[in-house]
């Protein structure tokens, strides 16, 4: 079977990756044989194929996948062949807490992930898809899709009248969009151009602030909100966006901490304001198996869709990289397999 796979060559993108045949393995007890459809890039990818995040040669990258069950395992009673599944981010996390250190295995990086045409794994490192959706949306959810559901929903708890933040139009931050609107919230976006402003409304955002034109875009979000802000932050820009996003604030809000988009530099970090307004700093790592179920009944209910920005072959890997480096898409960037 096809593989896109890591190799020692320094550099960046397609530099570090080459297709290689790799053979199909055996399927043991409790394993199930996936024929992969699709995948989908998150910002972490581009971090391990450019060598930021260490990884090992002959890796296959992407955490994100979604495909067919066409062989089953002995012992397996979850899936039945041509069941549609997607992966989990992180297959030890199964519901409530769990330590930091059991989160070793997550596909893409440490272990192999689904730029391929097939893998076998254990059955349990699979949900099924949601019954509405394609291959392609499908294969966007594992890790943007529950992130977002878990600063929304899960630790957000985002009620009906809610004021709901969002940066930018990247998949976790559009996926939010749509938890939250779905949950009955007001949502205030923030982007870059007229034209992302435009579909963001489409979307169903109540208020987009363009920072190109407003780069103070926190007082903006003060004047929508009355003057006391808002009550959630989903904060994917990192440590050169904290700032405004907390003076945008209101008291006592939930700013859930998931990415460092906007770059990881910054000189001061405004601690004094988390302390006056008493912030609620929570950071998301994806979720838990619990979380991925919850959102697929959740997606299947409201019908929602992902939105996808462009999709690329499998050889085409190199050039997507560099469409998601770009930060010129809005939503996700899919690999068709």
């Amino acid at each position: 079977m096809k593989a896109l796979c890591l190799i020692a060559q320094s550099g960046e993108g397609g530099d570090r990756l080459q297709l290689d045949q790799r053979p199909s393995l055996p399927v043991g007890p409790g394993e199930v044989r996936v024929r992969m459809r699709a995948a989908s890039l998150n910002f972490r990818d581009g971090l391990v194929i450019g060598g930021v995040s260490p990884a090992p040669d002959g890796l296959i990258p992407l955490s994100d996948g979604a495909g067919e069950v066409i062989e089953l395992g002995e012992g397996v009673t979850q899936f039945e062949q041509g069941d549609r599944v997607i992966s989990l981010f992180h297959p030890n996390w199964i519901d409530g807490h769990i330590d930091r250190a059991e989160l070793n295995n997550s596909p893409g990086g440490p272990a192999d992930g689904f730029a391929c045409e097939e893998v076998v794994r254990p059955a349990r490192h699979f949900t099924r898809a949601p019954r509405n959706l394609s291959f392609l949306e499908a294969a966007t959810l594992p890790c943007a899709g529950v992130t977002a559901w878990r600063a929304v929903v899960a630790d957000g708890g985002v009620r009906p009248g809610s004021r709901v933040l969002i940066l930018g139009t990247g998949g976790v931050s559009l996926f939010a969009l749509q938890f939250a609107k779905a949950a009955g919230a007001t949502v205030i976006a923030i982007t870059s151009s007229r034209e992302k402003a435009d579909r963001l409304r489409l979307l169903g955002a109540d208020h987009v602030i363009d920072r190109t034109v407003t780069p103070e875009w926190s007082a903006a979000v003060l004047d929508l909100s009355d003057g006391l802000g808002v009550e959630h932050v989903i904060e994917v820009g990192g440590p050169n966006t904290l700032a405004q996003s907390f003076r945008a604030a209101r008291t006592g809000a939930h700013i859930a901490i998931i990415g460092a988009t906007a770059g990881f530099e910054t000189d001061t970090m405004p601690f004094a304001i988390v302390q006056a307004k008493r912030l609620r700093l929570q950071a998301v790592t994806v979720g838990s198996r619990r979380d991925q179920l919850d959102m697929v009944r959740a997606i299947e209910a409201h019908d929602m869709h992902p939105v996808i920005d462009r999709a690329f072959p499998l050889e085409g890997f190199a050039d997507a990289v560099a469409h998601m480096r770009s930060g010129s898409q809005f939503g996700k960037v899919c690999l068709e397999i």
